[in-house]
């Protein structure tokens, strides 16, 4: 589990998927309640901003490796509401065009 967060290739399992975007989602919750009050230097925006990049990269990775397990390409990320569906869509059980099932990787039916 989160192995090569920021890599665009691959299969991600819901779980994986869920637990990432929750971790994301908090510490950019944090980061921007401690900016919030419109007081802050200078400084502490340009550090928010360095901090962002990596989040929205492992998003949008994770995001990908996510559509590569249901089968689509990662585009179908930029579909308003695509990632809702992602949080409840059941991965292809064997391999896909993506690599192999990260959740039954060991059926001899995961092979071509």
């Amino acid at each position: 589990m989160f192995k090569d967060p920021f890599s665009f290739k691959g299969r991600i399992r819901r779980k994986e998927y869920v637990i990432t975007m929750l971790i994301l989602y908090i510490i950019s919750f944090a980061l921007a309640y401690a900016m919030g009050d419109g007081s802050v230097d200078g400084i502490y925006v340009w550090l928010f901003i360095i901090i962002l990049v990596p989040f929205v990269w492992i998003q949008l990775a994770q995001n990908t490796k996510r559509c590569h397990d249901v089968n689509r390409s990662g585009w179908y990320q930029i579909i308003p509401f695509y990632t809702i569906y992602l949080l409840f869509a059941e991965g292809d059980k064997f391999r896909n065009r993506y690599g192999p099932s990260p959740k039954y990787k060991d059926l001899e039916s995961n092979r071509y």
